[in-house]
């Protein structure tokens, strides 16, 4: 009998790809190098995580065979959330469950939005209310309470990527913020503490704003509805950031043991099913 690993701390947010795959037309962004299974695994350990969660990348589209293949290597320790077309079907969405996905991900930056109460939409999210998934939302934060009740009309649990990307510049006071704050009222929103340097403020902002957030989404949300997740190999900012820099602005941001327990343990253990 194969003893599950025991859970040390999870990496909720990060990508692997190759140069050698079909990148999608349109994109915004092209990598110059691999981002591997081995490589990221290798940082989990340094860090003292055992599990992880991989995000399909945007500039690979909905073909999500490779991020599938990652799963498939350490299935008991992994899972994905998937990009997917809204015509996917049922049988597709089940085998994907079966190989540890446990989400779609909408990534609208820079994106129309779209009407996700349209026949086009209200089949695979119903689908994805009735696997247990998630939706991970990646949108400015104007947008994302009116995604949110879109969403939650289907009953779909969702995950907020990125502090809900806020202008950091504009501090916690601001409306926009204040309105992710009371998404937590519905019992069914994590949000993701990652990605401070794409708050769109300087270092300096940026951090100010990530430091004065944090304890205002634990009193709301709850440390168990928060996530932490290195958003590796930080594409765009690979000269600035590391993965080891990261997790310490992480601990740093969550000085407390019991807090910082729940948002890599309790939190994401409970939404990615581990």
């Amino acid at each position: 009998m194969t003893v599950p690993t025991p859970i040390l701390g999870i990496d909720a947010h990060a990508h692997v790809f190759s140069r050698q795959l079909d990148l999608v037309e349109g994109r915004r962004y092209t990598p110059d190098y691999d981002a591997t299974l081995a490589d990221w695994l290798a940082h989990l350990r340094s860090q003292g995580l055992s599990h992880g969660v991989l995000v399909q990348p945007s500039f690979l589209g909905t073909d999500n065979s490779h991020m599938l293949q990652a799963l498939a290597a350490a299935p008991e320790q992994l899972r994905g959330v998937a990009v997917v077309a809204p015509d996917i079907s049922h049988s597709q969405l089940k085998r994907m469950a079966r190989l540890g996905v446990c989400g779609i991900r909408l990534n609208l930056m820079g994106q129309a939005l779209p009407d996700l109460a349209s026949p086009t939409w209200a089949p695979l999210l119903e689908a994805v209310a009735e696997l247990g998934w998630h939706v991970e939302l990646h949108r400015q934060i104007e947008d994302i309470p009116s995604l949110c009740a879109a969403l939650q009309r289907y009953g779909c649990k969702v995950a907020i990527d990125h502090f809900g990307r806020p202008h950091a510049a504009f501090g916690v006071e601001h409306a926009t913020f204040q309105r992710l704050l009371e998404l937590s009222d519905n019992g069914r929103t994590w949000v993701k503490v990652s990605g401070v340097y794409r708050l769109g403020g300087t270092r300096a902002e940026n951090l100010s704003f990530a430091h004065d957030a944090v304890p205002l989404l634990i009193e709301h949300f709850g440390a168990d509805r928060l996530m932490w997740g290195s958003d590796w190999p930080h594409t765009q900012h690979e000269e600035r950031v590391s993965y080891a820099g990261e997790f310490a602005l992480f601990q740093s941001l969550v000085p407390w043991a019991a807090q910082r327990r729940a948002i890599l343990c309790d939190g994401p253990g409970k939404l990615f099913g581990f």
